[in-house]
């Protein structure tokens, strides 16, 4: 055992580059562990939600805290430490204290010893070898090393084994970085894209799966598809065959869930072969539910000149009917296979009211196409690069949102779980009155909401009857007619209050033929056939 002891605090990070809020667990704080343990410490891992609940901070003489969120979500059960709980945190904890993640740009991070806004990893290492804390990037030797050495503390992440989700990177920086890239994104401020070697990413990956993990999502990069690519130009031409390396052999370790994260539309539009092929890798080697986050930003021809957006209107449609052609069928957990997303920011420099327009033009191409989309993200953008110089009208911007909330979100959800969809294993995290939620661990999983409560930290199958803008609506599947409570009864389709009423007083019921002479409309019963079971 070492002699120095360094604290873990994971207060998580919510980032485009990396998920952090539970059920994942980030790469930079695994990375922050393994520098750690490489510089010769025993590591104790901690998250806010266990602080939350009184853990006491350990006597240690190196205390690190990773937290921040520069994309603001909604969460179910968790979300990043807060501004108030760090400056609380402070005076507890013990030694040498470094703070990294967005956190660090906080006035309250003034507190500690460092705050580090590059890379915590490599700064932690640094002043626990003698060197100066300085603001660097970690070498690829490191980076590699690190997270074999960090992967050990998934075991002490209070989500383990599942249903944690370990995110992996496979490289940093941007193909666009010359230019500048995108005016709001800081990953081409790392500069030319890193690229982290197939072999090592499957080590990584490898003794995750020994460790007990089931789930990973490959993320961090800018584009998925042009991972490998030693072209270095701005769109650069995939490399199908280190792709299928990687995901192959990902696919062969046995994870429950294997996810991505970005693409970019030019990409994928200016060279079509090679990117089907990668499409098609990623349809056949991960699991059905996964979501290639496009980053479209705007469809407004100024917008995209003004900000050098990396993709115009024509490519992101190109993109999206590819992935709808290639990754479309329905998988094994109810969901099609692969699916894009779209990002639109809201607020970079040249925005109008024709740039609503356009945004909008697009989606509904993409709605009247009959093509699908998992997901929309729309957010204003945040000065984390630089200030811009478009005040955003908020009257504007809600009425767009509730725009694409109403016409397009739900056609979406109607075509990605349509009525009668049986989604496999939906994790329940928390009630609401009587409806519980949860959602199928995954990149971007649809929340799902059953009108009736169930036991939380369980996974059931759902059938979905309903929908929302932003959510589903189901029962659990498949549904045991002489057992369940009223409540759920009346949520299945065509029953209602009178009819559940009816059912619980007359039942157990032995067959379909007792429970259908309980109904005088034969369609309730034709419903309800392929649904329910009489155990």
């Amino acid at each position: 055992m070492s002699d120095i002891k360094v604290a873990v605090i994971d207060g998580y990070i919510d980032d485009p580059a990396a998920l952090g809020v539970p059920p994942y667990i980030s790469p930079m704080i695994r990375a922050v562990a393994g520098a750690a343990i490489d510089a010769g410490a025993d590591v104790e891992y901690i998250s806010v939600d266990m602080i939350r609940k009184g853990r006491p901070m350990p006597d240690a003489d190196v205390s690190v805290v990773l937290s921040g969120n520069t994309v603001p979500g909604k969460y179910l059960r968790s979300m990043p430490m807060s501004v108030k709980e760090l400056d609380a945190l402070i005076p507890k904890l013990k030694g040498w204290k470094l703070v990294g993640g967005s956190a660090a740009s906080a006035d309250v991070a003034e507190k500690f010893d460092f705050r580090i806004k590059r890379d915590l990893a490599a700064s932690l290492y640094d002043g626990m070898i003698g060197k100066e804390v300085g603001e660097r990037l970690r070498t690829l030797d490191e980076w590699n090393r690190w997270m074999l050495l960090g992967a050990d503390i998934v075991r002490q992440h209070q989500d383990f084994p599942y249903p944690l989700m370990v995110e992996i990177e496979s490289y940093r920086g941007c193909h666009r970085w010359k230019s500048g890239g995108c005016s709001y994104c800081i990953e081409p401020m790392k500069g030319k894209p890193l690229m982290r070697e197939p072999s090592d990413i499957l080590a990584e990956a490898g003794k995750l799966r020994n460790l007990g993990v089931r789930n990973i999502r490959i993320g961090g990069q800018t584009c998925i598809v042009s991972y490998g690519s030693k072209d270095e130009s701005e769109v650069p031409r995939p490399d199908p065959d280190t792709v299928s390396e990687l995901f192959t052999g990902l696919k062969e370790m046995g994870f429950d869930i294997i996810h991505v994260d970005n693409a970019n539309p030019a990409v994928i539009a200016t060279y079509p072969d090679e990117s089907s092929a990668v499409l098609r890798t990623l349809t056949e080697c991960c699991t059905s539910g996964n979501v290639l986050a496009l980053g479209m930003e705007s469809a407004d021809p100024i917008v995209i000149k003004e900000n050098n957006l990396n993709s115009n209107a024509e490519q992101v449609m190109t993109a999206v009917r590819m992935i709808n052609e290639i990754g479309g069928e329905r998988g094994e957990n109810g969901l099609p296979k692969l699916l894009p997303g779209l990002n639109i920011i809201c607020g970079l420099d040249g925005e109008t009211s024709a740039t609503y327009r356009a945004d909008m033009e697009i989606l509904e191409r993409i709605r009247d196409e009959e093509l699908m989309v998992r997901r929309i993200n729309i957010r204003q953008v945040l000065p984390v690069r630089r200030e811009f110089n478009v005040r955003i009208d908020q009257r504007k911007f809600r009425k767009f949102k509730e725009s694409v909330r109403e016409d397009i979100d739900r056609t979406m959800l109607e075509r990605v779980a349509p009525k009668g969809t049986v989604m496999k294993d939906v994790y329940m995290e928390l009630h609401d009155g009587n409806t519980t939620f949860g959602r199928q661990i995954g990149s971007y999983p649809l929340l799902v909401g059953v009108p009736y409560r169930l036991d939380t930290e369980t996974s059931y199958d759902i059938l979905i009857t309903d929908w929302g803008y932003r959510s589903v609506t189901g029962i659990t599947f498949p549904f045991n007619i002489n057992t369940m409570p009223m409540r759920a009864v009346e949520a299945l389709p065509g029953i209602g209050k009178k009819r559940a009423a009816n059912i619980v007083m007359k039942r157990p019921f032995k067959d379909l033929s007792e429970l259908d002479a309980v109904f005088e409309d034969r369609n309730v019963i034709e419903g309800l056939k392929d649904l329910i079971v009489f155990e």
